[in-house]
């Protein structure tokens, strides 16, 4: 059971991220174990069987990132990560291609969400052509995401707009990406068993949005200009 990150859960990310060498690793990898790896694996666990339960037609399945970067692509940064996730999304697809439900702790914040992170060209051509055949479920979500302040829309913009939907659904139409995020600072509920119940009420209310936006894969490609 969850009981909440420590603020040496928070501490060993800062010393990672000055210290990200192989030598200081191994001397402190019993407090990654114990103080991140323990907590993420329990939070992921339990809400991942949240979400199984209360949303077992969604097929999500649970991964849980690991410290170690991938050899081929450090780029002259240490071997290991300065930040943590878990991701729920559908088994056997390319991570950051699809939509997923994410938990993600870092030592200057921590984030949960809703998003696609690295969706292909053909899957934002969809999401833009599903909005000129039908806008109206959107604009409902859209709606509802704008009564609330706990989830902002984001994403990188194309340097080019694709289009004018009007002021409500232009900020959809016209991102690369599209993730809706709750950031906070490492203090509060961070630290607590509550963790869990504000994650995975925010999984909760972001459910239509991910219904929403998996459904792309089953659109037809749209019409090349």
């Amino acid at each position: 059971m969850f009981q909440g990150f420590s603020q040496a859960s928070v501490d060993f990310l800062w010393g990672i991220r000055f210290h990200n060498e192989r030598s200081w690793f191994l001397e402190h990898k019993e407090e990654f174990l114990t103080l991140v790896d323990g907590p993420m694996r329990a939070l992921a666990a339990q809400t991942a069987a949240a979400m199984e339960e209360e949303y077992p037609k969604l097929g999500l399945s649970l991964k849980v990132s690991r410290i170690y970067r991938d050899a081929r692509r450090l780029h002259g940064r240490g071997p290991y990560k300065d930040h943590l996730w878990f991701t729920l999304r559908r088994p056997g697809q390319k991570e950051g291609a699809v939509p997923c439900f994410y938990f993600e702790l870092a030592p200057e914040y921590y984030s949960y969400g809703m998003g696609c992170y690295d969706p292909t060209p053909l899957t934002m051509a969809k999401l833009r052509a599903r909005i000129d055949r039908d806008p109206k479920p959107l604009e409902t979500l859209a709606r509802r995401l704008a009564r609330q302040k706990e989830f902002v829309l984001e994403g990188e913009p194309y340097k080019r707009p694709k289009g004018d939907p009007g002021p409500l659904l232009s900020p959809w139409y016209n991102r690369r990406q599209i993730t809706l995020s709750s950031d906070h600072n490492c203090e509060g509920l961070l630290f607590t068993a509550q963790l869990y119940d504000q994650v995975i009420a925010g999984f909760r209310f972001l459910e239509p949005y991910y219904r929403w936006m998996r459904a792309l894969a089953d659109d037809p490609p749209p019409p090349q200009p």
